[in-house]
This record gives C-alpha cells, structure tokens and sequence, in this order.
C-alpha cells in the first residue's frame, strides 16, 4: 500500500468548493492513475482483473488483483488455490473472488507521476463538463456578466465559470462597452470545444425583448399576455406585437404599466431604444394597421394572399406617408417583418394618380386596338340599315 495522507482529501474538499467538481473526480483519477502504472510496470495492458483501492481511513492506496477461488490453479493472474485464499480470508469458498494486493515495492514515485497527468486531465474534462450543462440550460435566457475587454471586433464578457463572446453583429451599434461595466446579455449559442465551451452571447437579438418584457411584465410571465412577434433593428426601434387572453386584460395597457412605468424599464435597459407595442390581430387588415402605427391608414387591400406571396396595398393621407415609411423605411420595414406581410405604401395623391394614369392607359390601348376583319362587313350592313331606316323615315314623311 502506498501512503498519500489528508493531504489529497483537502485538496478534493478544495476543488469541491472552488469549482463545483466532486471530490470522487479526483478520487477516481488517482485510481485509474494508479492502474495505468501498473498495468505499465508490469507490461500486460490487457490486466482486466485489476483495479485500485483507496482506503479514506488509513490515506492509503493499492493495487489489487481480482482473483476466483478453485480448486485447481490453471492461470494464476486469474485464480488462486482455497488453501492460499484462506491465508486471506478464512471463511472463503470455491469459486468465491478475492482481492489480492499486487502493489509493487518502490511505486509510489512512479504512480505519482503518472497520476499527475491523469488526475489534471480529468479535471479539465470535469471542469469542461460542468461549464457545459450550466450554459446548455442557460442557453436562450439573459444573464448577467461583466465586460472583460475588447479583442479585436468581439466584446469578451465574463459570465462567471468562464468568458463569453459578443461577435460584432450582436452588439448594438455605436454602443461604448467599457471594460468593468455590468452588462446584460443573451446566451445565444454553447459550442464544445476541446477546452472550455465557447459561449456566444447577443444585445442585439430580439428574443432580448421578450426576455425583458417576461421579467417586467407578470401578465406575459404568467400566460395572460401573450407575445406573438417582434421585429427588432438593434439600438434604433422594436416592434412587438402582443395579444391577450382575457378579454378583461389590455395587452398594450399591461405591457406599458402605470404611467409607463414597466415599458420605460425596459428602454433605459435598452439604452433608450425606440418601442412600439402594437395590438395583435387576426384580421390581417386590422393587424397590419396597427403595425403601422403611428401613421393613419386610408385604406388596405390584399393583392395576395398565399403560402408563397402575402401582399398588402396601403393608402395613407398625403401627410402621413413619412411618418407610415419611417426613416430610411424603417416603420415599414419593421411593420414588414413584424406582420408577414410586403407593404407596398402610397401616399393619397399617390394613388389618384396612378389610377388616372391606368385609366389613360386603357383608353389608349382600346384605340390602338386594330379591329378584326370579321367585324368590318357587320358594321358596314349595320350603317346600309341605319341609312335605309331614315331615308324611308324622311320620305314617309314628305308624303
């Protein structure tokens, strides 16, 4: 047996608290360790009967062999004689195992430096595993972090057991992140790597949105309020699109709080980002005017309505064609992506003169329309009657 003390309890006790790996991590690793020496010392890889024994009492470790009670010994790493067993334990029987010490003299400094190895692999592998099943559970919810430093276009924040990536397409734009700032963040993605997983973490995505509109508001966390869709262009404007499922319950009402005091939570976390909660519908019309709040609608017509092409025509007053585009098409942009539905706004004026300019275009294609070769005979017996009709008019009434 070979003496290893307290000392490697304490230090699994330690790694316990310090990262959350089970004292048995170590343990067990010193064990395999041990056999991997000695399957090495003693040249034969394929000992399978083999194994290491750790006694908490004493701090002391071995190396035994497995070994079945017979009669008559055939293979001596395998078996052993019931007299040579009863050396070991006197109330043994045939075909009865027994453990046999096989620890060679002299092994600790080799176990040790095998064991070094080993028991610092295993001990990543737990620590990666453990880091791991922590953010695959807190994949799709907001944490809380710590901005690290910049490393080229990436923020590196740290969440904790490890450090996080915010790519440059997931910050918000023109955003300042000051190393030592707290920050709050969406686990987007959890790639394994060969050392700790790689975590990616968003501001700019919009399931933000709903994370912080479910913290701020009791109805949606509670199922009365329901998000149907958001439309986010990052550090500029949201949409979001709510409904209720109870009459009595105002979806926009909740989600704004007393005198605004739940959206206005939620943009100062948003660093002031522009919010418009539009009224869910399952009128498409109805839904698509409420999107394109706040801009007054005219008039909507659906061009089409199918699984391959949903298009809508909206008419606006000729003031409101702006404010209906947004800057650089943003309000409709988003109203677009937010609804399902391609947009195509014109303006009062607008659309007057497209339909004069379609009126004049019909006339113009009925003039210069040829007329068919079959029509000319009929219309030529149609003037012979017409003449006919009036010259016996003229002389019947002469007579």
């Amino acid at each position: 047996m070979i003496k290893i003390g307290t000392a490697l309890f304490e230090a699994a006790e330690q790694l316990e608290r310090e990262k959350g790996i089970s004292k048995d991590v170590l343990v067990n690793s010193l064990c395999d360790a041990l056999v991997a020496a000695y399957k090495k010392h003693i040249r034969d890889k394929d000992a399978e009967n083999v194994e290491a024994i750790l006694d908490e009492t004493t701090g002391e470790i071995g190396v035994f062999r497995t070994k079945v009670v017979v009669s008559e010994v055939e293979n001596e790493d395998l078996q052993i004689s019931l007299d040579d067993a009863k050396e070991i334990d006197e109330e043994v029987e045939l075909d009865d195992e027994v453990k046999i010490e096989v620890t060679p003299e002299n092994f600790g400094r080799i176990a040790a430096q095998s064991a070094k190895q080993v028991i610092t692999q295993r001990i990543r592998e737990a620590e990666r595993k453990l880091v791991l099943d922590e953010f695959m559970s807190k994949k799709g919810t907001l944490i809380t972090g710590i901005i690290q430093r910049r490393d080229e276009r990436n923020v590196i924040v740290n969440i904790g057991k490890t450090d996080a990536v915010m790519p440059s397409r997931e910050q918000i734009p023109g955003e300042y992140y000051k190393p030592g700032n707290r920050i709050r963040v969406f686990v987007l993605d959890v790639k394994e790597t060969s050392r700790l997983p790689q975590v990616i973490v968003s501001q700019a995505h919009s399931e933000i949105v709903r994370e912080l509109f479910e913290l701020e508001v009791p109805e949606i966390e509670d199922g009365i309020v329901e998000i149907k869709s958001i439309a986010r262009e990052a550090g500029f404007r949201t949409k979001l699109a709510v409904w209720s499922n109870d009459p009595s319950v105002d979806s926009v009402g909740a989600c704004i709080g007393p005198r605004g005091s739940r959206i206005q939570t939620i943009v100062g976390e948003l660093k002031n980002e522009k919010i418009d909660i539009v009224r869910y519908s399952q009128d498409p019309v109805e839904y698509i005017v409420n999107a394109l709040s706040p801009a007054r609608i005219i008039s909507v017509d659906i061009l089409a309505d199918d699984e391959n092409r949903k298009e809508v025509f909206v008419i606006v007053p000729d003031d409101q064609l702006s404010l209906a585009i947004g800057r650089e098409g943003q309000n409709v942009r988003l109203a677009h992506r937010l609804t399902g539905w391609k947009i195509d706004i014109k303006s009062e004026s607008q659309a007057r003169a497209m339909e004069d300019e379609r009126e004049r275009q019909m006339l113009e294609e009925m003039k210069e329309q040829p007329q068919e070769e079959n029509d000319e005979p009929v219309a030529q017996e149609v003037l012979e009657t017409v003449s006919q009709e009036n010259t016996e008019e003229i002389q019947e009434e002469n007579a």
